[in-house]
């Protein structure tokens, strides 16, 4: 079985500090990103699966306010720590307000920032952990076998599911009627960390239509949300 490390982007332009930062959260067996800018962070940040941000206030090109702000608009809901030298209370209720999870000024503990990323690590999964779906799942008139990885189909068809089939399926009905961001699939089925362009979910999609749908081009179970991700809802 493999064990899958929590990763971090560490948004930080300061490099000593960086490093001490990414050294230590290594010592923690977190997989660490580095960007020393805004605009690398979002670009980073659209590609890869992170299970939380630390990202600075004060950086170059982007401030991390701004970094913040993109990242809540396309829905994005990492976790985000944010690291920052300006101790009022106005920066903290504003960064708060958009949307960080935790707010730590500097200087801080070691110790303390490793707690936090640990606290938001464990939240992060308990609010993404969703009630198991039974071993046998009904849709409709047809029925979904997890265990056996078989179906049987809108035409009374039994066929015979590949594992990355029956685990976007359970996927999809787990989170039913939310949308399962692109990069969560992608992370959660295959694996990836940084995202190809590729269709495959597309194609997948395609494929329970042409299984469970009764009219495949105006779907009821199966929806693809455009620049978002997809749905399944009853």
């Amino acid at each position: 079985m493999i064990i899958q490390h929590a990763s971090i982007l560490l948004v930080e332009d300061e490099e000593n500090l960086h490093e001490a930062l990414k050294l230590n959260l290594e010592l923690e067996a977190y997989v660490v990103t580095s960007a020393m800018n805004g605009t690398q962070a979002i670009k980073l940040m659209q590609e890869q699966y992170f299970d939380v941000v630390i990202l600075d206030i004060m950086l170059p090109e982007i401030d991390g306010i701004e970094v913040l702000e993109s990242l809540r608009v396309q829905n994005n809901d990492t976790p985000v720590l944010i690291l920052s030298a300006k101790n009022n209370s106005a920066d903290r209720v504003l960064g708060l307000k958009k949307g960080a999870d935790d707010y730590l000024a500097k200087p801080f503990n070691l110790e303390e920032l490793l707690l936090r990323v640990q606290k938001l690590i464990e939240k992060n999964k308990k609010m993404h952990e969703k009630e198991t779906v039974a071993e046998i799942y009904q849709l409709g008139k047809c029925s979904i076998d997890f265990k056996a990885q078989e179906a049987i189909t809108k035409s009374g068809e039994k066929i015979q599911l590949s594992k990355k089939e029956a685990m976007l399926l359970k996927l999809l009905i787990e989170n039913k009627n939310e949308v399962v961001p692109r990069e969560k699939i992608l992370q959660t089925v295959w694996g990836y960390n940084v995202y190809p362009t590729t269709r495959t979910i597309d194609n997948f999609i395609l494929s329970f239509r042409k299984y469970f749908e009764e009219d495949s081009r105006n779907p009821k179970y199966f929806h693809s949300v455009r620049g978002v991700g997809y749905k399944y809802s009853e």
